[in-house]
């Protein structure tokens, strides 16, 4: 997608508490995860490509953003320590609805799609916390509209 203006005056903003999760979901899903190295910029993934798995962040800078398919800036947001990113997408088998890009000295894990998949399905009580998350995004986004 090409650089261009974002839409209006400033980017639309997110709120970045919206991606953050409870510590001991976290702390669950942090025992299945693999380490992401961020020595320089790192595009964990970007919007429409197939959602993988979910990322968590650890330690800042990771900038999530979203663009319109005309390629215009729709959004950008910096994510915080302790948020899940790419669940939506990872859930409903869907593209990553947005992109996400760690700056150099992030910490980030990664938890894949199938390790997510059987965790949830050998723990109700996780699978019951990714779904109050979730139900959270939604109200979240339906308060936007």
């Amino acid at each position: 997608m090409k650089n261009s203006p974002p839409l209006g005056s400033e980017f639309s903003q997110l709120d970045p508490a919206a991606f953050v999760v409870d510590p001991e979901l976290i702390h669950a899903l942090d025992a299945h995860s693999v380490s992401v190295p961020c020595k320089a910029e790192r595009v964990l993934f970007r919007q429409d490509e197939p959602a993988v798995g979910i990322f968590i962040v650890h330690k800042c800078p990771v900038m999530l953003s979203m663009m319109s398919q005309d390629g215009h800036s729709l959004l950008a947001v910096q994510a915080r320590p302790s948020s899940l990113l790419g669940l939506p997408g990872v859930i409903g088998n869907q593209p990553y609805a947005m992109s996400a890009t760690a700056g150099a000295g992030a910490k980030v894990s990664f938890v894949s799609r199938d390790d997510l998949t059987a965790l949830m399905q050998s723990d109700p009580a996780l699978s019951l916390k990714i779904l109050d998350l979730l139900a959270a995004d939604v109200r979240g986004t339906r308060k936007t509209l």
